[in-house]
Order: C-alpha cells, then sequence, then structure tokens
C-alpha cells in the first residue's frame, strides 16, 4: 500500500507540476483555494507584486548637482525637456515616485523657452529657486517664484522655461503613473494657432488673457465673476492656473497661533475656486506648516502622498523608521503607512508641499485614515 500511494503522488506531483507550466505559458496565474506548493502559492504570489517604499531624495547632495551637470550638458536643441524624474526605489524601473505619481525637478537656463505641447496626464509645477521659472498655459502667461505653484492640467497647451537672467529650478508632480496603468497616454506637440483660417504650427503661444488674470478673476474667496470663461483649457481642472506663496502664508498667519489638527497641524488644501474641491480629478495639493518644536501624531491612510519641505528641516517617522529632511528634498509615503512629521527647529517654523492621490481612492470608495492618540490608542476619521 505505502508503495502505491507514494506512486500515486509521484503522478500527482508530475501532474501538477506540468499543468501550472501549461498555465504559466498560455498568460494564465491558478489562483486555488488552498496550494502547499510555495512556488504556486496565488496569495502570497498576488501579493508579491513591486510595491512603493518610504525613501528621501536629497536635493542639495544629489539632485541640484545633476541638474546644473545636465544644463552643461544638454541643450534645448538635443532635447525639449531637462527634467529629473525621482523613481521609487521599490517601483523601479517604472518611472513613479509612488504608485499613482511622480516628482520631477526641472531646471532652465536664462531666457530658455521651451516649444508648446499637452498630455493626458496633470501636473503642477511649483518654484523653488529663482523668480524667473515661466509656465504659459492656454494662454496665459505665467512668471513665477519660490512657493508659487501652477497648473498644467490634462489636455491644457503649455510651455515651460525661465525669463530673465538667472537660473530657475521648480519641481513638477504628475498623475502620469496613474494615467499610465489606465491606458490612457496621450502627448501632442503639434502646437498651431488659426492665422487667416489656416492652422499654422507655432513655437510659443500667443497670449489670451492678462498675466494675472488667475488672481483677478479668482484671487477673492467665495466671490467669483460669471462673466469669466470657467471651461477654459477643456474645464478638466480649476480654472484657476496659479496659486501664490504669499496668499498661502496669509492664511498660515492668521492661524498660526490655531490649535490646528493633531495628525497634520496647520494644513491648507488648493482647491478649485468655482467647486471647493481639489484642482484636479485624480490628485490634490496641500501646504502645511509644522511651528517651532511641533510634531504631529502618527496618520495612517490609503492615500500615497509625496511630502517637499519647502522651508525648514526635520524628520518624519514612517513605519517606526526616522527619516531626515531638509529644504526642496523630496519624502514618498507610500499608502497604507503610518507617518508623522517633527520640526527640528524650536524656534523656526518649517513648510511642506504635499502632493496626495486621494481624490482618486475617494471616487473609488477606497479612501481610509487611521490616527493615533496620545495614549496611543488608534481611531478611525475617514
Amino acid at each position: 500500500m505505502p508503495e502505491i500511494q507514494a506512486a500515486a503522488n509521484g503522478n500527482r506531483d508530475a501532474a501538477l507540476a506540468a499543468m501550472y507550466d501549461s498555465i504559466s505559458e498560455k498568460h494564465m496565474f491558478p489562483f486555488w483555494a488552498k496550494s502547499d506548493d510555495v512556488a504556486n502559492d496565488e496569495v502570497r504570489q498576488l501579493m508579491a507584486t513591486a510595491r512603493a517604499v518610504p525613501y528621501v531624495w536629497r536635493y542639495k547632495e544629489d539632485i541640484d548637482p545633476l541638474l546644473r551637470q545636465s544644463a552643461e550638458l544638454i541643450t534645448m536643441e538635443d532635447s525639449e525637456r531637462r527634467s529629473l524624474i525621482l523613481i521609487n526605489p521599490g517601483l523601479k524601473p517604472k518611472r513613479a515616485s509612488v504608485s499613482t505619481m511622480y516628482t520631477a525637478y526641472r531646471l532652465n537656463d536664462p531666457n530658455e523657452i521651451m516649444p508648446p505641447h499637452k498630455h493626458s496626464p496633470s501636473a503642477i509645477r511649483f518654484g523653488l529657486t529663482g523668480r524667473g521659472n515661466f509656465t504659459g498655459v492656454e494662454g496665459e502667461d505665467i512668471v513665477f517664484g519660490p512657493g508659487d505653484m501652477v497648473l498644467t492640467p490634462n489636455d491644457a497647451w503649455h510651455n515651460h522655461g525661465t525669463v530673465g537672467d538667472e537660473h530657475a529650478v521648480n519641481l513638477s508632480v504628475l498623475d502620469l503613473p496613474l494615467v499610465e496603468t489606465l491606458n490612457a497616454i496621450h502627448f501632442d506637440h503639434n502646437y498651431t494657432e488659426v492665422e487667416n483660417g489656416v492652422p499654422v504650427r507655432k513655437k510659443v503661444q500667443a497670449a489670451k488673457y492678462p498675466s494675472d488674470y488667475s488672481a483677478a478673476t479668482y484671487g477673492v474667496g467665495g466671490m467669483v465673476p460669471r462673466w469669466a470663461d470657467h471651461e477654459r483649457g477643456g474645464g478638466l481642472s480649476s480654472p484657476m492656473y496659479v496659486y501664490r506663496w504669499s496668499a498661502m502664508m496669509e492664511i498660515f498667519d492668521r492661524f498660526q497661533d490655531h490649535d490646528g489638527d493633531p495628525h497634520e497641524a496647520l494644513m491648507v488644501e488648493y482647491t478649485d475656486p468655482t467647486t471647493g474641491e481639489s484642482v484636479f480629478k485624480t490628485i490634490t495639493f496641500f501646504a502645511q506648516m509644522l511651528r517651532p518644536g511641533e510634531k504631529t501624531l502618527p496618520l495612517r491612510q490609503t492615500a500615497s502622498l509625496l511630502v517637499a519641505p519647502f522651508q525648514g528641516s526635520g524628520c518624519s517617522i514612517v513605519d517606526g523608521e526616522r527619516h531626515d529632511w531638509n529644504e526642496f528634498d523630496t519624502l514618498a509615503v507610500p499608502g497604507g503607512c503610518w507617518c508623522e512629521h517633527r520640526n527640528g527647529s524650536e524656534t523656526e517654523p518649517a513648510y511642506l508641499f504635499v502632493a496626495s492621490d486621494e481624490p482618486t481612492l475617494k471616487k473609488l470608495s477606497l479612501y481610509k485614515s487611521w490616527g493615533e492618540t496620545e495614549g496611543g490608542d488608534v481611531v478611525r476619521l475617514a
């Protein structure tokens, strides 16, 4: 009897191995309720997909030297773009800083403007250095400086560069990994304007709006002119294309003595002034103030974050591991991680610029968040 059983088991093992090989060759995956074969453990394999990990990219030590080197070696004749994309070590080689977004740093030489283009991913530019960062969006020419945020929405014509006689650096955040996953990527570089009834290829967008149009039209909270074109650029995003850091600082100055939120300190969301919702349908942005010596309580959420310290220095504790950061660094906080922030100064505030895929998760009913109390209990927040 033992010999018969062994033979039967041997035949079954061989048959299973052959079946698994056949399944793999036909580009399928076995999802059985249970398997003793580790090589075909369906739960382990399904959970073993590439995942983003917490990570800090260093601006001063790593990003800035490479940007300056690229400016010496790569001209606009070589490429219309000169950006460094931050790739998460857990997702490499995929171009993603977290699963749904990436951050890229861009340096432009003085008076260097690239031709217009458009694409399906939504993007922003956030000024870091120089007063002459430039983005033209759907005929609104925007010059911006440190802390200013400029939208380049899904399917809106735009171009980038620098005006003036100094280098300027900005960072971008795009939902390109999300759009790529959804197989909805498209780029268009064939910009034309109609002249005498005929489309003519152009390297520069003609100005259609005053340079202060966004602030003049939408710069007063709670009051929106009815006669303005709120659907410009296709109506796929906030029609306010530039958000100035000076306006953000006015809010922080007014509320610097407010208790704030124990898990987020003082946090302000950039919103569409016509709806009060996020500036894009897929990703949203915040400015976060940590007052001198302030630290937040641990927060866990299903949304993934890209945190870019704009002023000050400190650290973040992500899933128990400390990550120190300084101005212009970027920290990846993948969804599902516990995270708390700490200002490293007892005398000066720290300001963080934060990108999140929260809107996408909310639309799919997948957004959840939990917070830890001062007593160490975990409570459901959203």
